[in-house]
């Protein structure tokens, strides 16, 4: 993409909304700004809002709200801060502590502390109807590394029944999430809150499944360069089949923590972008390359060095026209003549 372009920003204002200490601030840091989960433990407690601008796919400007959890702080959101805070809103994301005595998994608890998480969750849905109402919400059930493997499916399904009675008009199109900062479900979580928000997603995988017509690929997956979320994937009959679903999350953390290692070795203050990373085997190739200044491409495809260095030209091929879609801010018209053209075999 030339710099000189000029490229109109989208901007979505996304609440980050729960109790003090539910692992708000934590899980943004892991995801948006590179920390590991061992070293969010010294982040303090966020005082009112702490605004932060995150650049996604170029064009997307994502205004992340992450609002404090004191009790002190909710009850300013809701009277004198209202319309300031629930205006205008793109996402709201819900967290809550699934330990904390305040987030009762009965929708029928009296009164009173044990679902006190919950009415503030449903004092904040009506807010939020009242100001964005074509918002879209999320929950997530976060810290379940604190509860038992074997109780973990009754107890999220639980969870989610309580928040579904409580989201209002929100309840049909509420995504509810099982979340940790220790494993790949944040990023499972996040992966599908911002693909929510990502404009022309459906130009974007015409052009990768042209990508994985010339490649023969089983599958072809688009990452986010900053944070390696997963923006969309395609596959073939043989990809589709795969039976790890968790694998795209799976990948992401593992990437990351990749990056993260990387940017120590080489004493950079940022996350270090590579630029390709092979991996040949006996029965795949597996090719991690930069597709654009904001993705990178990840591609699984049969065995052998010319089907690898056919694939990595492919990849060159395809960056200007990927650049081109990414930075159509608005409809598809114009993106979609040329798709397919080029081909190296």
């Amino acid at each position: 993409m030339e710099p000189s372009k000029k490229i109109k920003q989208q901007k979505k204002k996304v609440l980050l909304m729960g109790k003090s200490g539910a692992g708000k601030s934590s899980m943004r840091s892991i995801i948006f700004s590179n920390h590991v989960a061992k070293d969010v433990r010294r982040l303090g407690a966020t005082i009112d809002v702490d605004k932060k601008r995150v650049k996604f796919l170029g064009n997307l400007l994502l205004d992340i709200w992450d609002c404090g959890g004191q009790d002190a702080f909710t009850e300013s959101y809701l009277t004198s801060q209202k319309s300031y805070v629930f205006d205008d809103v793109g996402v709201l994301i819900y967290v809550f502590d699934v330990e904390s005595s305040d987030f009762s998994a009965s929708e029928h608890s009296a009164a009173g502390n044990s679902d006190r998480d919950l009415q503030t969750f449903g004092s904040i849905i009506s807010a939020l109807s009242e100001y964005s109402p074509g918002a879209r919400v999320f929950a997530l059930v976060h810290k379940m590394d604190l509860v038992a493997a074997a109780y973990r499916t009754a107890v999220t399904d639980s969870k989610s029944d309580s928040i579904r009675a409580r989201s209002g008009a929100f309840a049909k199109g509420i995504g509810i999430y099982a979340t940790s900062i220790w494993d790949e479900s944040l990023y499972r979580a996040w992966g599908s809150i911002v693909n929510s928000l990502i404009p022309n997603l459906d130009v974007v995988e015409d052009g990768l499944r042209d990508l994985q017509a010339v490649t023969e690929a089983e599958e072809v997956v688009l990452f986010e360069q900053n944070t390696f979320l997963t923006v969309t994937r395609v596959g073939s009959i043989a990809g589709n089949e795969n039976p790890n679903a968790d694998r795209y999350e799976r990948l992401s953390n593992i990437i990351k923590t990749f990056k993260n290692s990387l940017s120590t070795y080489t004493e950079s203050n940022s996350s270090h972008q590579f630029d390709c990373f092979t991996i040949k085997t006996r029965i795949f190739n597996l090719i991690i390359h930069r597709l654009t200044y904001n993705t990178y491409v990840l591609i699984v495809l049969p065995p052998g060095e010319a089907e690898l260095q056919c694939a990595r030209l492919n990849i060159l091929m395809a960056k200007d026209e990927f650049a081109r879609i990414e930075s159509v801010a608005e409809g598809a018209d114009d993106v979609t003549s040329g798709k397919g053209k080029s081909r190296a075999s």
